[in-house]
């Protein structure tokens, strides 16, 4: 009885050779190149891909350019992360017992203040 049970499961697993997706229905169109264009230059804003843009539009999304490049965010990622190294060495420090002096805080703030001019 185990023997047929496992011919009839393999038997249902290879006729089933549908991908297994969220989305099952897909929507093809065609656009001019012009078109195209305007979609690519809007999605590349966005840093997402042309579908992933025109799925956004037609379920209606409002969709808001950022207002930083992808390039120069990975560089504010970066001082982020610095400033918070920075910061964590002076939190340990202070409370091993030591004390932190006002100038290391006001280096910091200044650098805080610098990575907040860049976002807006």
């Amino acid at each position: 009885m185990g023997f047929v049970s496992e011919q009839q499961n393999m038997a249902s697993q290879t006729t089933n050779n549908e991908p297994n997706r969220k989305a099952s229905k897909q929507i093809n169109f065609r656009v001019s190149e012009q078109e195209y264009s305007k979609l690519e230059q809007s999605a590349e804003t966005l840093n997402i891909s042309v579908p992933a843009f025109v799925k956004k539009k037609a379920q209606g999304a409002r969709i808001v350019a950022p207002k930083i490049k992808a390039e120069d965010s990975q560089e504010i990622a970066r001082q982020l992360a610095k400033i918070g190294g920075n910061l964590n060495q002076l939190a340990k420090h202070a409370n091993q017992g030591g004390t932190v002096d006002k100038q290391s805080l006001q280096a910091l703030k200044n650098e805080v203040a610098q990575v907040w001019q860049q976002l807006t």
